[in-house]
């Protein structure tokens, strides 16, 4: 799982149906971004919306809307 942000990569540790976990976060304000999920060989994109942004001091990612 990757989370796409303004030419920004970052892996996802962990996704839940309102928010992500991130290894690495940075400090972003509220933005949209993409998210690649890949299973199998097969890869799924959708966009979503960080409604609190991203905050360097916290793994969790609360927000996310599809």
């Amino acid at each position: 799982m990757t989370l796409f942000l303004n030419g920004h990569s970052m892996p996802i540790a962990q996704m839940g149906p309102d928010f992500l976990m991130l290894d690495q976060p940075i400090d972003h304000p509220a933005c949209s971004a993409e998210v690649l999920l890949s299973v199998d060989g097969r890869e799924s994109r959708w966009k979503v919306r960080l409604a609190e942004g991203i905050r360097l001091s916290q793994k969790r990612v609360p927000g996310v809307k599809i």
